[in-house]
């Protein structure tokens, strides 16, 4: 083999080996949320165990050495789940009778004394 070929060798094996860092990484972070699924009901289970599902089947759109495929899955479903926790916290936060958004501190007249 050439030296170019096994230049060319080495950079394929270490975009692999980043690769899969950042699909481990991002696993453990879903992998993480999971004390939360109880509260985040069906559209947030269906991410996260589709999620994982995905990442650890055999067939993706790209072949196995390339991660990219799965670091977009996993990425997408945190981004899903955190935006569902942030929801459910605000929903939490509100009192009865109060209305969904607060209001627009722009549209508040405000007494002039």
């Amino acid at each position: 083999m050439s030296r170019q070929a096994w230049v060319l060798v080495v950079i394929a094996g270490i975009l692999a080996i980043a690769t899969l860092v950042g699909a481990v990484v991002l696993a453990v972070r879903v992998v993480r949320t999971r004390r939360l699924l109880a509260g985040l009901g069906a559209g947030g289970k269906v991410a996260f165990y589709g999620a994982l599902i995905y990442t650890i089947f055999p067939v993706d759109l790209l072949p196995d050495p390339i991660y990219l495929d799965d670091m977009g899955v996993l990425a997408g479903a945190l981004i899903y789940l955190t935006r569902l926790v942030h929801q459910r916290r605000a929903a939490d936060r509100r009192l009865p009778g109060q209305p969904d958004a607060p209001p627009d501190p722009d549209r508040v007249r405000r007494s002039v004394p």
